[in-house]
């Protein structure tokens, strides 16, 4: 398994839907992905990324300090870092806070299935639609997002197979509007596939010299590097072997793996396995000691101390933590 496919199958990525918005021009919304928006769908994410799917119609998205961007039917733009951002028929209008117009919601405007909001706004000129939504994951997931810009947009047109995802957007959005409870579990898994394959068309485009995890992917060396160590997590690497598997001498390896990811490949192995032993602790009820083995450390009381060193409590507690 590659790294990055590796990486996000332990993100616990989750999508959800939580409002459909009807606005007419002139309009303008500014907001972000509220923690109680995420309930109806999982318990409370430590990560959050922001989606609007435009189903009809156009809008222009901005977030403070990034240019604004032009998002039209057909259309996804991603907010990966969860930003407070505005979006309208144009960026002239003082926005009106998102929070104020859900309160009004519970007033005249439909409400639509649990969890669902339907929100309708604006001064009665050209009609746009859109679905907004959320994915959520627990803190590995910031790996990922802390190597993405804050505005990603994608054309389902593009895709292979975007016609099909499109429709079956677009159909989820109108049977949520009726309330139809599988309409938003269909849109979240439509959510969680087109942020994956933003993530890839995103790292496929990134200038030669860019550095950070998702960039170091690309690199023939590093990249391997980094797979060997996703595929083979318990091995007791050292810098050297891991080196001698990439037909590199220690030294210019070790050079060139932590100039790309930013940490050496020690340091980063470490990370990882930490970030597995979180997983295991929350997703599975294996054992400290199974645990320990299967990410590397030969004894309970190793892995014990390396863990409280990391992540600030030995691994039952942190368990017991995460339980509550």
């Amino acid at each position: 398994m590659d790294a990055l496919s590796d990486m996000l199958r332990v993100v616990g990525l989750t999508g959800g839907v939580f409002m459909e918005a009807d606005f007419t021009a002139p309009w303008s919304v500014a907001g972000k992905v509220a923690p109680e928006f995420c309930r109806p769908f999982m318990v409370q994410p430590r990560q959050v990324v922001g989606f609007h799917y435009v189903v009809e119609g156009g809008l222009e998205l901005g977030v403070e300090g990034h240019p604004p961007c032009r998002v039209e039917a057909g259309e996804l733009v991603i907010l990966p870092h969860n930003d407070v951002h505005t979006f309208g028929s144009d960026g002239a209008r003082l926005p009106i806070p998102a929070s104020e117009l859900i309160v009004q919601a519970s007033g005249g405007v439909q409400a639509g299935a649990p969890g669902i909001m339907k929100i309708v706004h604006g001064g009665g000129g050209p009609h746009t639609r859109v679905v907004c939504g959320f994915l959520g994951g627990n803190d590995n997931l910031e790996s990922v997002l802390a190597s993405l810009p804050a505005i990603m947009t994608m054309n389902l047109a593009d895709l292979p197979g975007g016609d099909w995802i499109g429709r079956s957007f677009t159909y989820g959005a109108e049977t949520l509007a009726a309330g139809d409870p599988g309409a938003a579990t269909v849109l979240a898994k439509l959510a969680e596939l087109l942020f994956v394959e933003a993530v890839r068309r995103y790292l496929a485009s990134l200038p030669a010299e860019q550095t950070g995890w998702l960039a170091a992917l690309r690199d023939p060396v590093v990249g391997r590097a980094l797979s060997l160590l996703h595929a083979r997590v318990a091995e007791p690497w050292t810098a050297e072997a891991l080196a001698r598997e990439v037909n590199m001498s220690r030294s210019a390896f070790a050079d060139r793996f932590t100039a790309a990811v930013g940490q050496p490949p020690m340091r980063y192995l470490i990370g990882w396995r930490m970030q597995l032993a979180r997983h295991q602790l929350r997703e599975t009820r294996a054992t400290i000691a199974q645990i320990a083995f299967q990410v590397g450390y030969d004894s309970e009381a190793a892995f014990t101390r390396a863990f409280r060193r990391e992540c600030g409590a030995p691994p039952a507690t942190w368990r017991r933590s995460e339980s509550a």
